[in-house]
């Protein structure tokens, strides 16, 4: 751990005190050269469609400031280290005008297609939750139509007719837009409900459900339902409980812990992930941090799923 040098290859991880250097998400080279990359990280600062409080904007920098104890080698419980697969780069932040709200559509849309039309997974940090649904749409010109495995507090199904920007509304246009196919989709650790909400044939695996099983439990059912449909992961982080993620625009109590949500993405090996993103990280309400670590773990953990899927396999550690 002594290398300080810059290292020029995509691959490796190079290692840098914790408390200095630029914070790119895991050291990772800040880049928007794609040519060999795998996976592409990069931020979307957009917090406009928020129903309650703001502050998503400041996620993307705050996961990337958060990786940087956690660039060290091997991920635990993997154990070996993902960028020895995987050539991931940090591409930055989604270039919008913060004055044209009604052009971040076509703003996402364009960084979308510019990183999956160079082939290379998205790992999306957000930003607020309605970002998912220009992500989505970039998918599905790629894939096709989608499956979903939404981790939330809330659906986020309703509908409007002028097509408002909202962060509860976007999988409600989604589906009926043929984007998302409700019937491999899931919905996991919601705990509201709303007048109107309609189940559009998804799979609604509410909280209390969630605390009753086991993760091996859970991931056979959303393996039941998404089968081998290529699939889009978004995670809301106020799917975890305010005690694990107080920095977010709508806390609800009750929701699963860090342990449970990560204990289910490591067995997601199976799905056919194609893309996804951690949204509504939101500082400004959590002066410790700990929803931004928690943030950035779940990216991480994607990444590492991705590795593993790609044929990385655990290393053997030094005595």
């Amino acid at each position: 751990m002594s290398e300080h040098r810059s290292r020029p290859e995509l691959y490796g991880t190079q290692y840098v005190s914790s408390y200095a250097g630029i914070k790119t998400f895991m050291r990772r080279q800040h880049s928007q050269d794609l040519t060999g990359v795998d996976v592409v990280v990069s931020g979307i600062p957009f917090d406009c469609a928020v129903s309650n409080r703001s502050g998503a904007r400041f996620g993307p920098e705050a996961m990337r400031s958060a990786t940087s104890q956690l660039a060290w080698g091997p991920i635990w419980p993997w154990m070996f280290d993902p960028f020895d697969t995987l050539a991931v780069v940090d591409y930055g932040d989604c270039s919008f005008d913060h004055g044209n709200i009604a052009g971040i559509d076509d703003a996402i849309m364009d960084h979308a297609h510019t990183i999956l039309d160079a082939g290379a997974m998205m790992i999306t940090m957000g930003g607020d939750h309605y970002v998912t649904y220009p992500l989505l749409k970039a998918h599905a010109q790629k894939f096709g139509p989608l499956a979903l495995i939404q981790f939330d507090a809330h659906r986020d199904v309703e509908l409007s007719p002028e097509r408002r920007q909202d962060h509860g509304a976007m999988f409600g246009y989604a589906i009926a837009d043929g984007v998302v196919d409700p019937k491999k989709s899931l919905q996991i650790g919601i705990r509201t409900t709303f007048p109107g909400e309609r189940t559009h044939g998804v799979r609604i695996m509410y909280a209390d459900e969630v605390h009753q099983l086991t993760a091996t439990e859970i991931v056979a059912e959303i393996e039941r339902i998404v089968g081998n449909s290529p699939c889009y992961l978004t995670f809301d982080i106020d799917c975890l409980d305010p005690a694990f993620a107080p920095g977010t625009g709508t806390p609800i109590s009750g929701g699963i812990s860090s342990f449970q949500a990560l204990s289910i993405l490591r067995k997601l090996e199976a799905v056919n992930m194609v893309g996804a993103d951690v949204v509504e990280v939101s500082p400004p309400f959590d002066t410790s941090g700990i929803t931004a670590a928690a943030g950035a773990q779940i990216a991480l953990e994607l990444i590492c799923l991705r590795a593993k899927q790609s044929g990385a396999r655990p290393i053997l550690m030094p005595e």
